[in-house]
């Protein structure tokens, strides 16, 4: 890995963070992990079934600092950057645990479209992906040990996962409802590795 101790040194630039080294120079913006989809007019007929308590619970977890990440921010060949590619993917709809499984496909040499739906956006950043060498060690650098299984092999997806042609948003209330607890449960797990990991470097 090339961040010794997980240390990436970053500036404030505009509306995002900028690192610039030997290893090269990176634009970053950061992106939500969660979304829980209540502020979308169209997924009302799932999100009125769920006590608002449970989803103000959600909302508030998926504010919390172990519910974001970084990814590079720049534009390449007027294209989108990761960021919107997934968010506008039909078959990802911002999930991250699906974002996840195409990295780790794409640290695999899977790339076609078929296969993998960020292959192509990805291959832009191929830059920043080699910094970490392989998909364990940009687990490792961005605490989402939690969102794997098998020793980095596999994926621990918030709900069930039979492919890319699968429906990407939960389509009913009981699957938002193990969405909404298997997020819940990660960021709090991630939250907690951030705090333990914070607390190494104070020592």
């Amino acid at each position: 890995m090339p961040y010794k101790n997980n240390v990436l040194t970053l500036e404030k630039h505009e509306y995002g963070l900028t690192h610039v080294s030997d290893l090269g120079e990176f634009y970053f913006t950061s992106d939500a992990i969660i979304h829980t989809y209540s502020r979308h007019s169209n997924y009302s007929f799932i999100i009125n079934e769920i006590p608002r308590n449970e989803i103000n619970t959600f909302l508030k977890v998926a504010s919390q600092i172990g519910a974001y990440i970084i990814f590079p921010g720049n534009v390449v060949n007027k294209k989108q950057t990761i960021n919107s590619a997934r968010g506008f993917h039909p078959r990802i709809y911002d999930r991250f645990d699906l974002t996840l499984e195409c990295i780790r496909l794409y640290y695999s040499g899977i790339i076609t479209k078929v296969e993998n739906p960020l292959g192509e956006v990805l291959l832009r950043y191929d830059d920043f992906f080699k910094l970490f060498s392989d998909f364990k060690g940009y687990c490792d650098f961005f605490l989402l040990q939690d969102l794997t299984k098998e020793s980095f092999t596999k994926i621990n997806f918030f709900i069930p996962f039979n492919g890319f042609s699968t429906k990407p948003r939960p389509s009913s209330v009981d699957e938002y409802k193990v969405y909404m607890e298997n997020s819940i449960n990660f960021i709090r797990k991630r939250n907690n590795r951030i705090i333990e990991y914070n607390k190494m470097k104070l020592k």
